[in-house]
C-alpha cells in the first residue's frame, strides 16, 4: 500500500511540474513576443467603410475584468462578463468619421448585439442621421433583425436581410422570477418591511405573481417607451401598420399573404430593401469601397481600431491641450452598493471618492454625475449625495445627467443637483424604501440544529439563526417610515416642492423622463452633451475640457492591464456564434436575479432599489 501511494504522489508531482513548466513557458513566451513584437500603426484605408461593430449591450461604462482573469478566460474561449459595448466610442467614431474623406460610408455589424437602454440606442441613432447629413452611406445587413437591432438598422440608408432571415416586434415589457413557494419550501423566513403603495421590488420574495399596483406601474411605462419606440421607427422608415399594431392576428394575416416566408414579409412590409445572401451582399459592399487585396473582402475598419489610429491620437492630444478649465464626468453605473466597487458597479464609498478628487482638483469647474442606477443601499446613497453637497459648498456645480435608469437610489444621488437632466425615455422616480431580512431557524430546526443562549440586555439580536421579535419588527419598520420621509422631505427641499407634492408622486411609482419633468422631479431633457453644455453654462464657462474622472488602478493593476493587454494580441482568434444565444440570455436573466440578493449589504438593511428598472 504504501508503494501504491508513494506512486501515485510521484505521479502527481510530475503533473505539477509539467504544469507549472508549461505556464513558464507561455509566460516567457509572451514576454519575448510583446518585447519583438513591432508596434506598428493602425492605418485607415482610403475609401473604407467604417464597421460599427455592436457587441453585447450599450454601455455608460465598461464592467472592470481583472486582466489576469480576462486573458485566461479568452484563452479558453469563456468571456468573463457578457459582453459590452462603449457608448461614448460607438458615438465619437462616427462623428469623427463624418468629417474624415478616407471613411466612405458605416457599416452596423449588429448581429451580437443585445439592446442597453432606449435612451443609449437613441444616442448612436442620432450620431447617424448626422452622419448620414455628410452625404456618406449608412449600410445594414443581417441573417436576422432583433426589435433592438431593427431600431438602429432603420436609421440606415440601406437595409438588407437575408433571404432566409426574419425580423419581428415583439413589443415592450418585462418578466420576472419569483421564489415565495421555493423559500417556503426551504423553511426560509423572509422579514420585510416597506413604505409606498408601488414599491415592489421586494414581491418575488413574498408572492408568486405580480401585484396590481406593479401590474399597473409597468402598464404605463412600457406603453410608453413602446409608443415612443415605434413613433422613432416611423420617422424612419414606412412601415406597413400591421407589423406595428401587436395582434397575431395582424401579423398572421401577412404570413399568409406571403407564403409564410417571414423573409418576404418584412420586404413586402417595408422593414428593409432588399434580401440579399452573404455573398451578394460582400459583392455589392466591394463594388462601392474596392477590393482589400489582403483581406480579400472590402475595404473596411473596426470602430475601435478606428479610434485608436495614430492620427486621430495625435488630433485627441491637440484638443485637450486647449484648456485648463475642467468639466468633470463621474459615471455612476449599476447597483448601488455600501463600500469599495470596481467600474460597473456604484460604491458608496469608491464613487464618492471620485466625486471628492474633482473637487479637490483645481481645475473642475463644474461636475456632471452621469446616473445608470436601479438604486440600491440607502446608506451608499446618502454617502454620494453628502459629497454633491460638498462639491456645492465648494462653489463647483454638479449637473446630475440620467442615462437609461436613475431611479431609487439612482434618483436620490441627483436630487441635490443644480440641475437634473433626463432623457424622454429615462426610468427615473421610484421613491420608496424597503428593508428585508431572512432568517433560517425553520430550515436549521428541521434539519435538527437549534439556536440558544445568554444575551445581557433585552434589545433585540439579528441573527440570521434565530427568529427576528416582534420588537425588532416594530423598529425596522419605524426606521424605514423614517427614511422615506427622509427621502421625501429631501427631494422636496432640493426641487423646491412641498412633502405633500412629492408624496403624490413618490410612494415608489417609476416615471418616464418626459412625464418626470412634468411632474417637476426633472429640470431639461437632453443628452449627456446637452448636461455638460448646461455646466459650461452655469459655471460661466467658454473654455474648457471635459475630462472623465475614473478610479485609480493600482501598481499590479497597471502592470497586469499592460501585459496581459499586450498578450492578448497572440492569441489565437475565437470562433463565436454570429447570433445571441437565447438560453445563455435567459440563464444570465436567471443569474442577475439571483445576484440581486447578494448586493444586499446596506448596514442598516434599508434600500432605495427599482424593482422595475433593467440592469444597466
Amino acid at each position: 500500500m504504501a508503494n501504491v501511494f508513494k506512486k501515485l504522489l510521484g505521479l502527481i508531482n510530475g503533473i505539477r511540474k509539467v504544469l507549472l513548466n508549461v505556464i513558464f513557458f507561455l509566460l516567457l513566451f509572451f514576454v519575448v513576443a510583446i518585447l519583438v513584437a513591432d508596434d506598428e500603426p493602425i492605418m485607415v484605408p482610403e475609401n473604407g467603410v467604417l464597421v460599427v461593430k455592436l457587441n453585447g449591450t450599450l454601455v455608460e461604462e465598461e464592467t472592470w475584468v481583472d486582466p489576469m482573469d480576462r486573458f485566461f478566460n479568452d484563452a479558453l474561449g469563456s468571456p468573463s462578463t457578457p459582453p459590452e459595448t462603449l457608448l461614448s466610442s460607438v458615438v465619437e467614431s462616427i462623428d469623427r468619421a463624418a468629417n474624415d474623406q478616407r471613411i466612405s460610408g458605416i457599416y452596423l455589424d449588429l448581429s451580437r448585439f443585445a439592446g442597453g437602454g432606449l435612451n443609449k440606442m437613441e444616442q448612436v441613432a442620432e450620431a447617424l442621421l448626422r452622419f448620414r447629413e455628410s452625404g456618406k452611406p449608412v449600410y445594414s445587413y443581417a441573417d436576422y433583425y432583433t426589435q433592438s437591432q431593427y431600431y438602429l438598422a432603420a436609421h440606415a440608408d440601406g437595409i438588407y436581410l437575408n433571404p432566409l432571415g426574419a425580423m419581428m416586434f415583439e413589443g415592450m415589457g418585462g418578466y420576472r422570477l419569483y421564489f415565495k413557494d421555493l423559500l417556503e419550501k426551504l423553511k426560509v423566513s423572509t422579514h420585510v418591511f416597506k413604505v409606498g403603495a408601488y414599491k415592489s421590488a421586494v414581491e418575488p420574495y413574498t408572492r408568486n405573481d405580480m401585484s396590481e399596483q406593479a401590474r399597473e406601474a409597468n402598464a404605463e411605462l412600457y406603453d410608453a417607451l413602446w409608443q415612443t419606440f415605434v413613433g422613432r421607427i416611423e420617422q424612419q422608415r414606412t412601415i406597413d401598420p400591421r407589423l406595428l399594431s401587436g395582434t397575431i392576428d395582424d401579423f398572421q394575416a401577412m404570413l399568409a399573404e406571403n407564403n409564410e416566408d417571414m423573409a418576404q414579409v418584412a420586404l413586402n412590409g417595408g422593414l428593409v430593401d432588399e434580401l440579399l445572401t452573404r455573398e451578394a451582399f460582400r459583392s455589392q459592399m466591394i463594388n462601392l469601397t474596392g477590393l482589400d487585396e489582403d483581406e480579400k473582402s472590402w475595404r473596411r475598419i473596426n470602430h475601435e481600431n478606428y479610434l485608436e489610429a495614430k492620427a486621430m491620437q495625435l488630433e485627441l492630444a491637440t484638443e485637450q491641450e486647449a484648456s485648463a478649465n475642467e468639466i468633470a464626468v463621474v459615471v455612476a453605473r449599476g447597483v448601488i452598493v455600501d463600500g469599495y466597487q470596481k467600474p460597473g458597479g456604484v460604491g458608496g464609498d469608491s464613487t464618492a471618492e471620485l466625486l471628492r478628487r474633482a473637487r479637490l482638483n483645481d481645475n473642475t469647474k463644474a461636475v456632471v454625475l452621469r446616473i445608470d442606477s436601479p438604486g440600491g443601499s440607502g446608506f451608499a446613497s446618502e454617502v454620494i449625495r453628502q459629497e454633491v453637497l460638498e462639491l456645492q459648498a465648494a462653489g463647483i456645480p454638479v449637473i446630475a445627467s440620467m442615462s437609461s435608469v436613475a431611479a431609487s437610489g439612482g434618483y436620490w444621488i441627483a436630487a441635490s443637483a443644480d440641475q437634473i437632466w433626463a432623457t424622454p425615455t429615462t426610468i427615473t422616480g421610484s421613491i420608496g424604501v424597503f428593508g428585508m431580512f431572512f432568517t433560517i431557524e425553520d430550515s436549521l430546526a428541521h434539519i435538527g440544529v437549534y439556536n440558544d443562549g445568554y444575551h445581557t440586555t433585552e434589545m433585540p439580536v439579528m441573527d440570521i439563526t434565530r427568529p427576528l421579535p416582534e420588537e425588532a419588527k416594530v423598529v425596522v419598520q419605524s426606521s424605514i417610515e423614517k427614511f422615506y420621509r427622509d427621502f421625501v422631505s429631501m427631494v422636496a427641499d432640493s426641487r423646491g416642492m412641498t412633502y405633500e407634492q412629492v408624496h403624490e408622486v413618490a410612494q415608489g411609482r417609476v416615471w418616464t423622463g418626459t412625464k418626470a419633468q412634468e411632474l417637476g422631479l426633472v429640470d431639461n431633457l437632453g443628452d449627456l452633451d446637452a448636461a455638460i453644455d448646461a455646466a459650461a453654462q452655469v459655471a460661466n464657462l467658454d473654455d474648457y475640457q471635459v475630462v472623465s474622472v475614473e478610479p485609480e488602478l493600482s501598481a499590479r493593476e497597471r502592470f497586469l492591464r499592460d501585459f496581459f493587454g499586450q498578450a492578448e494580441v497572440f492569441l489565437p482568434v475565437t470562433t463565436t456564434p454570429r447570433t445571441i444565444d437565447p438560453i445563455k440570455q435567459q440563464l444570465q436573466g436567471v443569474w442577475s436575479e439571483v445576484q440581486m440578493v447578494s448586493k444586499f449589504n446596506d448596514p442598516q438593511g434599508v434600500y432605495l432599489l427599482c424593482e422595475l428598472c433593467p440592469l444597466p
